[in-house]
C-alpha cells in the first residue's frame, strides 16, 4: 500500500519535472565564452513564399561582439537587415554587421529591427520543424545553433522567458 504523502511527494516531483521538462521545450540557447544566443526561431511561411526571417538574442558576456554574417542549407543566402519605418513606411535594408556591447543583449523579435533574412528558401518554413543556422562572429569566427521555427508569439514569448 503506497502511504498518502508518499504518493503526494511523488505527484508533486513528477508535475515539476513537467514544468522543467516544458519549460526546456519552450527555449533553448548557445553558450561560449564570449556570447550567448538564445532562443533562435523562426516564423513558418506560406506555401510558395521565397524568403523567411529568422529571430535570436544575442548577449555579449565578456566583450563586445559582432555579427558579420549567417549562412543555413534552409535558404540559399542569409542576410543580416535592419527594418524601421520611414515615416508611414516600413524600409528593410541590409546591414553588414550587428555589433553588441560587453554585458548588453541585443533582442530580436518580428516587427522591427535586426533580423535574419532567409533568401531563397529551399522550402517553406512549417511549425514545428527546426533547421540549422551558422553565424559568423568577427572575434571569433563562427557559431553553430538550431532554429526553430515557431509563431511569432510563441518564439517570441519563449525567447523573453529564457533570459535568466
Amino acid at each position: 500500500m503506497i502511504k498518502p504523502m508518499a504518493w503526494l511527494g511523488g505527484v508533486l516531483l513528477i508535475g515539476a519535472m513537467s514544468i522543467s521538462m516544458t519549460s526546456m521545450a519552450l527555449a533553448h540557447d548557445v553558450k561560449t565564452e564570449t556570447l550567448r544566443i538564445a532562443h533562435p526561431f523562426a516564423t513558418p511561411t506560406p506555401p510558395g513564399a521565397v524568403n523567411g526571417a529568422a529571430y535570436l538574442d544575442i548577449t555579449a558576456v565578456s566583450g563586445p561582439v559582432t555579427l558579420v554574417g549567417a549562412s543555413s542549407s534552409a535558404s540559399s543566402n542569409v542576410e543580416l537587415h535592419d527594418m524601421q519605418m520611414d515615416g508611414d513606411m516600413m524600409q528593410m535594408r541590409h546591414v553588414d554587421e550587428i555589433r553588441v556591447e560587453a554585458g548588453e543583449t541585443y533582442t530580436m523579435r518580428p516587427g522591427g529591427g535586426f533580423h535574419l533574412m532567409l533568401i531563397g528558401l529551399t522550402e517553406p518554413l512549417k511549425e514545428g520543424e527546426r533547421f540549422p543556422l551558422t553565424l559568423t562572429f568577427a572575434e571569433q569566427g563562427d557559431v553553430d545553433i538550431e532554429v526553430w521555427i515557431q509563431s511569432a508569439q510563441d518564439g517570441s514569448e519563449a525567447a523573453d522567458g529564457h533570459h535568466h
